[in-house]
């Protein structure tokens, strides 16, 4: 029986994600003798750690001290956080190029015209989310404001002094703004120094986190939107990583990057910012109702306009059609479907409003440049 310690904080949802998937992998295969303990990012490696002559390691480093431990032991072992400290072990992570990404078109398509970003630069991966939230906006014609953490730590070293701070950005902000928080311990303070402004969320200021940390984004007032990542899946993999290493055999790819699995919407970004009573209300319908197989005739038959002027505030708000926007929707739905479901085809498409499994695989392909399966087992675990 081969003996795995994880050095995986415990902490977070996203730790106890990627145990859950570990798991998962033991369960499905060879069941492995688990070391596991409840840690946080800062722990201090095991003092054993040092003279443990076991097979394998699964690592998320906090710290150089976590990475250096890791490293001496010789053990094969895989790091599941970044390659600051550890750049020469294998390493699987996520696509944070991605979670900037994703967050921007969030905010697009609910129609904002006015970007923050509350920025945290002491991790690579913090200033890449950063840096292409605001590449991607300024490429489609938007600035965005950069807020940076005082002190440039995840943790308050001076609490009231840092909202104070954070309170003197949001004023200055115009209404509404969209803003990506960097993680979810950023968004929780953001939405914090708003309800000390009395500042409406998301009506004047809309948020985002990173992350998903169930905590975090439930104990937020109001709850905070956040993007998911794919905690179990990453951890399934990097098991399956170390199984092939601990029998001696040679990766073909020793990084790679996972898609996070989209925006988990709560209360703090769940609107539509446009000033269009009626046109906000379309695009709420389409947003509720375009899996149930909404068309654009139904759609005119809930709101108190005409087609044409229907088309044109589509357009002009979010850059395309009422039917491209019903496409969208559903195209969406069928990736998220994909992603976490093992439904076959023609019962995706039922559920995603197509009324047949070929035409959805051919607007998925038009969409997104790949076929439904392509594109399944690119985000699930083989």
């Amino acid at each position: 029986m081969r003996r795995v310690a994880l050095i995986i904080e415990t902490s977070r949802t996203y730790g106890r994600d990627l145990l859950r998937g570990i798991k998962r992998y033991t369960h499905e295969h060879e069941p492995w003798s688990l070391f596991v303990e409840a840690r946080d990012l800062d722990s201090k490696p095991p003092s054993w750690l040092r003279s443990w002559h076991g097979d394998g390691i699964l690592t998320r480093s906090g710290s150089y001290a976590i990475a250096s431990a890791v490293r001496r032991t010789g053990i094969p072992a895989v790091e599941l956080r970044s390659r600051r400290w550890n750049t020469k072990l294998p390493h699987l992570g996520i696509d944070n190029g991605l979670v900037a990404t994703m967050v921007a078109e969030h905010f697009l398509e609910r129609g904002f015209q006015h970007f923050g970003v509350f920025a945290l630069d002491v991790e690579p991966y913090f200033v890449e989310r950063r840096k292409k939230f605001v590449s991607f906006l300024h490429e489609r014609g938007f600035q965005c404001s950069v807020f940076r953490q005082p002190g440039q730590l995840e943790k308050a070293e001076a609490w009231e002094s840092q909202q104070r701070q954070l309170m003197d950005w949001i004023r200055e902000l115009p209404r509404p703004t969209a803003i990506m928080a960097c993680t979810d311990q950023l968004g929780c303070w953001l939405l914090d120094a708003c309800f000390r402004l009395s500042i409406r969320v998301p009506e004047d200021i809309a948020v985002v986190g990173v992350e998903n940390d169930e905590l975090l984004a439930t104990m937020s007032t109001p709850p905070l939107s956040s993007v998911r990542f794919p905690g179990e899946q990453l951890g399934y993999e990097g098991a399956r990583m170390l199984e092939r290493m601990m029998r001696g055999e040679d990766l073909e790819i020793r990084s790679a990057l996972l898609a996070p699995l989209g925006v988990e919407t709560r209360q703090s970004s769940d609107i539509v910012a446009i000033d269009d009573p009626w046109l906000s209300r379309a695009i709420q319908i389409i947003r509720e109702r375009a899996t149930d197989g909404l068309n654009v005739t139904d759609l005119m038959t809930e709101v108190p306009l005409s087609r044409s002027s229907l088309e044109r505030g589509f357009r002009q708000f979010l850059g395309r059609s009422p039917n491209e926007e019903i496409v969208r929707v559903r195209v969406e739905q069928v990736c998220r479907l994909l992603r976490e479901t093992d439904i076959n085809l023609d019962g995706i498409a039922q559920r995603a409003g197509f009324s047949r499994a070929q035409y959805m695989v051919e607007v998925f392909r038009k969409h997104k440049g790949m076929t439904p399966g392509v594109y399944r087992r690119q985000h699930k675990p083989r």
